[in-house]
């Protein structure tokens, strides 16, 4: 099977197109019924001439879309999709809506291997990583399924993004470029993989041109002790030699680096903690964003009382720490952060 049409840039389609024997202009046909039309199959491009749409099918070419398995909608209207994959696997991906915007939460990865105590997705560990179209069509399913335009893109879902860079950059390219998505509204969140900054930052220069995407480090603790309890993987990469990635990577791009930080109820929550964590990041261009323990049923961990979550908040902008609180959404469907996990059916109760 020849690599799939979806992913690829009008250049590449138009080239591809002369490549087969056909006028430039095949191409930009390919290009907007994938990118604008969201066709699923040649089939569906019906202004392609019939022998020619044969002849690709006969050669094995196809689209690159993949397979809806399941759908389960929130009671706030968050969308989450299950897809499925040529080679059988699926991945999950979660339209979150507001007045103002439509944000999908993508997976780089099936699976993960970074294991974090507090997330569902790696309690079943690593498959394999997706491949360019298979991020893609996260994008084109949820706006799809929800029937809207998406306006931003978060690599939040399933995986480690970091571990499959160049599939992730490649997938920046075609949101901005070919569905109109600008970079300042893409994050890409990693928990740390060791020498990885760096290397997204110079690889994103090459690449994109720029790096304008927003990059989200999960710390979830404030010092390496506590953050080796949540994060086993956090052994091999040291506090201290993260942050000093994050400034690296920061003088390389320009680009504020956003931190994570879920709040576990009586772990990782008292203000002892956000003063702790205040000093480790202060004194270079950051923000702290805050979210509240999500449950999963592998873990006792309890979400953090509002007051808790309060007095850490203050206590970091006290010191002059830039910080913000994510709403958790879809809790009621296991599509919130750290909730992903391949599910088949919908929960039988609510959280």
């Amino acid at each position: 099977m020849t690599d799939p049409l979806l992913g690829r840039s009008a250049a590449e389609l138009e080239d591809w197109a002369v490549a087969q024997g056909q006028q430039p202009f095949r191409g930009r046909q390919l290009y907007d019924w994938l990118y604008s039309k969201g066709a699923h199959s040649l089939n569906d491009i019906t202004v392609l001439p019939k022998r020619w749409r044969q002849q690709l099918q006969d050669t094995d070419v196809v689209v690159g879309r993949l397979n809806e398995v399941h759908r389960s909608v929130a009671t706030d209207a968050t969308t989450k999709l299950l897809l499925s994959t040529d080679d059988g696997e699926t991945i999950e991906t979660v339209g979150i809506p507001t007045d103002q915007r439509l944000t999908v939460c993508v997976s780089s990865q099936v699976g993960c291997p970074m294991a974090c105590r507090f997330c569902a997705t790696g309690k079943g560990g690593l498959q394999r990583s997706l491949k360019t179209h298979e991020i893609v069509d996260q994008v084109l399913s949820v706006r799809e399924a929800m029937d809207r335009r998406p306006s931003h893109v978060v690599f939040m879902g399933m995986g480690e993004p970091l571990l499959n860079s160049e599939a992730v950059l490649e997938a920046i390219r075609c949101f901005n470029t070919d569905l109109g998505i600008g970079q300042r509204r893409i994050t890409v969140s990693t928990v740390g993989v060791p020498h990885t900054l760096p290397q997204l930052a110079e690889l994103a220069m090459q690449r994109l041109g720029r790096a304008q995407f927003t990059l989200a480090v999960s710390l979830h603790a404030p010092n390496q002790a506590l953050r080796e309890e949540l994060i086993p993987t956090a052994r091999a990469y040291h506090f201290d030699a993260l942050l000093d990635d994050c400034r690296h990577y920061l003088n390389l791009t320009g680009r504020r680096v956003s931190f994570e930080y879920i709040l576990l109820g009586g772990l990782n929550d008292a203000p002892e903690h956000a003063v702790e964590l205040a000093d480790r990041v202060g004194g270079f261009q950051s923000h702290v964003n805050l979210i509240a323990y999500n449950p999963i049923d592998e873990e006792d961990f309890k979400r953090p009382e509002p007051r808790r979550i309060d007095a850490f908040q203050r206590a970091l902008e006290r010191r002059g720490v830039a910080v913000s609180l994510r709403a958790s959404r879809g809790l009621d469907q296991n599509a919130a952060c750290g909730q992903l996990r391949r599910q088949r059916t919908s929960p039988t109760s609510s959280l």
